[in-house]
């Protein structure tokens, strides 16, 4: 890569950061600090990682929280890892059981859409394999957040208020009390610059960090899920939470005009960004500021939703394989689908045969990309009471037609859309990057990949360009900074285009990139958050 660094269109109050010892960033400049501050205690990218990620339920619990889930791709001595710390169904749960509740779909909120959390168990398996430093040093920054407090900052301040305003007319019985004591023990949200702390999210931590997340799965707190969920009705049980064990899985890849772009295997949703660049590599880019380039990304995207949507679940449970997805054969069947006008996507037939984003590099060549949420900002709105355990809705994905591929199942894990991606090239590490928020993260995937590789922008021009994301049928959203022009020429196209006035929904990411012959990390974070790159 040869990155004009100085002179782009997309320039922003950031620049792009350069180090050599080591790299953290993500949504949080707290959480930034602190997997610095583990790097230079002597952990590697890995022990960051999770330092990061611990710190992040306490400093943006609007995104993430220890009852949600993780995925994380790791880069380690010439290889790369990828851990799948997504938790199943209650095995107690099924599709008649819902419905005897009065349920047609699966709901948001409450104990219902509640599957096994994986946050905590991947954090003590991170550690076990690829860590150098005990988890107890590990995780200490967030107990110290967590116990001595810290002031909210702006875009913190903003959802965690949103969030209160809509949960304060929603949630009206016992079993969201919780949420509130924990979240607005003051009878409101905290503001900018108000200083929020938890005694039992520290303890919950200290819990974790002395038992290697023992305690979670099979001990004091799995009891205290486990009765709140039986006092309650749900179906998430102790038993549950002692069969849970994250997965480490083999990375899935397409080849991208010679970089190979990784992600998790399904049930993640990493496989839409890849279909997209599969049938985007059969086209000539020639600008970015193009109506037929924008018009290609958009149509490209709209047809992997399509199939991820249809194919994508529990991996033991799906009828297509990744490979087939993958399949040069069918990227060119779904590429001649492809005109001058916008189409309405549908599913093809293969061939027969609110979540929070880190990166963390170290000195000696370590890269993680990791993520983890709780789904929705908070989650489900339970929060276990007296530990600062929000809990996940995950399971609200789950459909209740059993005909569906991802079809709600006792023990089966759902379709999942927060990602891990990473970018290498002649088998040496770019770097890891990613895009949090829903849906839009295999589009904010796709798009980064496309600015750094087809258009040349550094980290943190590919992170500021305008950004597009396709909602369903032929509406898609643009920010206000999108070429106006162009919007008018997609609209010409049959694109249905709508200007969004709130950047939330566009995804917020990061990226660290190494250069191999001199070790030179170079970092971008999300203008559209709180984001910090921490270096030294």
């Amino acid at each position: 890569m040869n990155f004009d660094y100085l002179n782009h269109p997309y320039a922003s109050q950031r620049t792009t950061t350069f180090a050599k010892n080591g790299m953290v960033a993500t949504s949080q400049p707290l959480a930034a600090q602190a997997g610095l501050d583990i790097l230079k205690k002597g952990g590697n990218a890995i022990d960051a990682a999770i330092a990061t990620a611990a710190c992040l339920t306490v400093v943006e619990p609007t995104s993430n929280g220890i009852g949600g889930d993780a995925f994380a791709l790791v880069w380690t001595k010439g290889e790369l890892h990828g851990l799948n710390g997504s938790g199943p169904a209650p095995k107690s749960i099924s599709i008649d059981a819902v419905k005897e509740k009065g349920h047609e779909s699966m709901p948001t909120f409450g104990l219902i859409p509640v599957t096994v959390p994986g946050v905590p168990g991947a954090w003590a398996e991170l550690s076990r394999r690829f860590g150098k430093l005990p988890l107890t040093e590990v995780l200490q920054p967030a107990i110290d957040y967590a116990e001595m407090g810290y002031p909210l900052s702006p875009v913190l301040a903003k959802y965690w208020n949103a969030a209160y305003e809509k949960f304060k007319e929603m949630f009206t019985t016992d079993e969201y009390k919780p949420w509130f004591d924990t979240f607005a023990k003051e009878g409101k949200a905290p503001q900018v610059g108000d200083v929020w702390k938890s005694q039992g999210h520290a303890d919950t931590l200290r819990s974790i960090a002395e038992t290697n997340a023992e305690s979670f799965y099979r001990g004091e707190l799995a009891n205290k899920i486990d009765q709140f969920s039986k006092e309650h009705g749900g179906f998430i049980s102790k038993e549950d939470l002692a069969d849970y064990k994250p997965e480490w899985v083999q990375p899935i890849k397409v080849n991208y005009r010679g970089y190979d772009v990784w992600e998790i295997p399904p049930n993640g949703q990493g496989i839409v960004a890849l279909m997209a660049l599969n049938m985007m590599k059969g086209y000539e880019l020639t600008e970015k500021e193009s109506v037929e380039t924008y018009h290609k990304q958009i149509e490209t995207m709209k047809l992997a939703f399509a199939d991820g949507k249809k194919y994508v679940t529990d991996p033991e449970k799906m009828s297509v394989s990744s490979e087939q997805l993958l399949s040069e054969e069918f990227a060119q069947t779904r590429r001649n689908l492809i005109g001058d006008v916008a189409l309405t996507p549908e599913p093809g037939t293969p061939p027969s045969g609110g979540t929070v984003y880190l990166a963390t590099a170290d000195g000696e060549g370590n890269m993680v990309s990791f993520i983890q949420s709780n789904y929705m900002g908070f989650g489900s709105g339970i929060v276990i009471p007296g530990t600062g355990i929000g809990l996940q809705n995950r399971g609200h994905d789950f459909s209740l037609d059993p005909t569906h591929e991802n079809a709600l199942e006792p023990g089966k894990k759902t379709y999942h859309t927060i990602i891990p991606g990473f970018l290498t090239k002649d088998n040496e590490a770019v770097g890891p990057f990613g895009v949090m928020g829903g849906y839009m993260q295999p589009q904010g995937h796709a798009q980064v990949v496309m600015n750094t590789v087809d258009f040349n922008l550094n980290p943190q021009a590919a992170l500021d360009a305008a950004r597009w994301q396709w909602m369903e049928g032929k509406k898609v959203l643009v920010e206000p900074s999108f070429p106006a022009h162009i919007a008018q020429a997609l609209a010409r196209k049959g694109h249905q285009i709508q200007v969004a006035l709130d950047g939330g929904g566009f995804g917020r990411g990061q990226i660290i990139w190494r250069d191999p012959k001199t070790g030179v990390l170079a970092g971008g974070t999300e203008s559209r958050t709180d984001g910090a790159v921490a270096a030294w």
